[in-house]
Parts: C-alpha cells; structure tokens; sequence
C-alpha cells in the first residue's frame, strides 16, 4: 500500500507542479524576453548536430536503398522516391526529437540543477515569484516552437545528404534521384 502512496504523490506532486508552471505569467515583457533566450539557447544553438546527423543518415539511406532494393524490375527511381519517404515521414521527426530530447533535456537538467544548488530558485520564491511559470513555461513555449522548425531543417538536410551521396559516390545519377523525390 505505501508503494501506491508514493506513487499517488508523485502524481500530485507533478500536477501541482504543472498547474503552477501554466498559470499566466506575472510580467508578459519578461516572459517574453526569457521566451527569445530559451528559442536560441534550446533552438538556435541545436542547428549544427541537427543538419550534421540528418546530412548523414540522408546519405546512409540512400546507400542502403539502392544496394538493398538493385533489380532490373524496379524503375531507377525509387531509391529517390523511398528516401524522401524515410525522411519525411520517420527519421527526421523521430530520430531527431530523440536527439534534441537528449540534448536539451540534459541543458535544461543542468541549468535547474545549478539554479537549485545556488539556491537561486528558492531567491525567486522569496521574492514572490512563480519559480515554475517563469523558469518551465518559456523552455516549453519556445520548443514547442523550435522543434518543428528544426525538423524542417532534418528534412531538407538529409534531402541534399542523398544529393551528396549521388553526386559524390556515384551510386546512381542525381536526376533519377531528383524524380523520385518529386
């Protein structure tokens, strides 16, 4: 029974928790400000391994499509066509929502460990303001920002990887991959 206690406060505690962090922010201007800085710090600043990791798994599935899929009864195009459907429709929202999880998760975990170590959360409450609404809800709004732009981004990146791969590696021509993209 105290396993289901424990449980149940947790619950709570994270209910609680959330009810404080989506409540309306005391000061617009100053969320507003905390909003842009979360945008660069979570958003901005995961450009790089975005286009990075995409590049390359753009290039890695059109090399593994076309020696998986070679036979004289497939139209040389669908090793364009099956790529941009990975893409578009698996790796680059999922494979990448798992990398950005880990990244910002572990830049959001340290900056509100730091904040709870100094004690500058317990600051903010003694000042009277909501700790949670203004350090949780500007991180959230600005992700759930971020991260579709930074999909987008995983898209066209793994496109031209498959580009790169074609015209680089020469493992098939970049007009039959164009036409099967289209």
């Amino acid at each position: 029974m105290s396993v289901m206690i424990k449980a149940l406060r947790t619950v709570g505690r994270y209910l609680v928790l959330m009810n404080r962090t989506f409540s309306r922010p005391e000061r617009m201007r100053m969320f507003f400000k905390q909003f842009l800085k979360e945008i660069e710090q979570l958003g901005v600043n995961s450009i790089g391994i975005v286009l990075l990791i995409s590049f390359f798994i753009g290039a890695v599935i059109t090399i593994q499509i076309k020696l998986n899929v070679e036979s004289p009864w497939m139209p040389r195009w669908t090793v364009g066509y099956v790529t941009r459907e990975i893409m578009l429709l698996e790796f680059s929202s999922s494979i990448m929502c798992l990398i950005l999880a880990g990244k910002v998760g572990s830049n959001i975990a340290s900056e509100l460990g730091t904040m709870r170590v100094t004690q500058q959360i317990d600051a903010l409450e003694i000042m009277g303001i909501n700790s949670a609404s203004y350090l949780i809800l500007p991180k959230i709004a600005a992700l759930v920002i971020a991260i579709p732009v930074l999909v987008i981004f995983s898209i066209f990146a793994g496109l031209i990887g498959a580009f790169a791969t074609c015209w680089f590696g020469g493992i098939m021509t970049a007009e039959n991959l164009e036409y099967g993209l289209q």
